[in-house]
């Protein structure tokens, strides 16, 4: 019995895999050889340009973006540390979770999910609590859509000596992410999103201020150990600690390959168009959007408002039926909003695709 073509991924992620990325995962190759490590340090030197990343050292975390960011509680922090963490989406309070669970003093501000951070709040949270170690703050939130302003919160933070951490796995291959100019300390992103790669694969970018925090201490681990996985690749033959998942190395450097073969600034505009454009489009079928005074909204999706009366489940088991995945709202939002995604190798035509099945709802 035929199960059909696969529905076009319109959603927060996974997203989309294009044929020459599955092809170039599609085999095994030993991971302790020279033919993988050419594969792992060009993977490193093609993603710098999209962390905008000259010198700091990039990571390989075998595990999906969660893991790449409970390994940066685990290697920058001790117990007892405070940090302040910004929870204005699903994926900030998660990472302030994280922080909690290892017995951190998280320091909670902009919690609510309808706005941006704003710079100033940052900075009466660093005035208000003494010897705070790091900020973590999500660049672009799926549960959200928004944008926040990561520039300027880390102008703030620099002022005050402490680090700033960012979790870029929604937007490092589809926004401009400046991990140099913004002065940065930890950025990590995804194989699953803007990346267009299967998921299960991070990457942890770690500057000097970084690995003096983790010089300090930080917790006990073995797996997710920054210093392990820095000694590995720094070898004349770059490796990983342990048994690489060699098809995701392959998948991620012929996706990144894409990305530049395309242009950098080509990505970001074309997700910035897609945006724009599918918002218009839902606008006009009565959709609104999500926190109507979120300052800046990210390109790669958009969480939209369903009319009056309308159920975000029905939505989705609509489009659905007409061969399209889209996601439906997180937390309080569930009952109220649909989110879809439009990043990677998600096109113009895939949005006008699936405007055409909201408008037949």
């Amino acid at each position: 019995m035929s199960r059909g073509p696969p529905p076009l991924l319109m959603t927060p992620g996974p997203t989309r895999i294009p044929e020459r990325v599955l092809l170039a995962g599609n085999r095994v190759i030993h991971h302790r050889t020279p033919e993988f490590s050419a594969a792992l340090r060009k993977l490193v030197e093609l993603v710098r340009p999209l962390f905008g990343a000259s010198k700091a050292d990039v990571l390989p975390v075998q595990g999906t973006g969660r893991a790449a960011m409970e390994a940066a509680v685990v290697n920058l922090f001790l117990p007892g540390d405070t940090v302040v963490a910004c929870c204005n989406g699903k994926f900030g309070e998660m990472w302030a979770g994280f922080a909690e669970r290892y017995e951190l003093n998280v320091v909670r501000m902009a919690t609510d999910w309808e706005r941006s951070v704003e710079p100033e709040e940052v900075s009466a949270a660093l005035d208000a609590n003494r010897n705070v170690r790091a900020v973590l703050i999500v660049h672009s939130d799926t549960s959200t859509g928004v944008l926040n302003p990561v520039a300027d919160v880390a102008a703030l933070v620099r002022e005050r000596g402490a680090l700033l951490l960012v979790d870029g796995i929604s937007s490092v291959g589809g926004v401009p992410f400046l991990f140099d100019e913004w002065d940065l300390d930890l950025a990590v992103t995804s194989s699953q999103k803007c990346l267009m790669s299967s998921p299960g694969l991070s990457l942890a970018v770690v500057g000097q201020r970084a690995w003096a925090a983790a010089e300090r201490g930080g917790m006990p681990r073995a797996y997710l150990d920054f210093a392990s996985i820095r000694e590995s690749m720094d070898q004349a033959l770059p490796e990983t600690p342990g048994t690489t998942p060699v098809s995701l190395v392959l998948q991620l450097q012929e996706a990144i390959r894409i990305i530049h073969d395309e242009g950098l600034r080509s990505v970001f505009d074309r997700h910035s168009e897609m945006a724009a454009h599918l918002r218009l489009g839902a606008a006009d079928l009565g959709y609104g959007l999500l926190g109507p005074t979120i300052a800046e909204r990210s390109p790669t999706l958009s969480a939209l408002t369903v009319p009056s009366g309308v159920d975000p489940q029905q939505v989705r088991m609509h489009v659905r039926e007409a061969g399209i995945q889209i996601a439906v709202g997180l937390g309080d939002f569930k009952s109220v909003c649909v989110r879809i995604g439009h990043m990677g190798d998600i096109r113009m035509p895939d949005v006008n695709v699936t405007l055409d099945a909201l408008a037949r709802f």
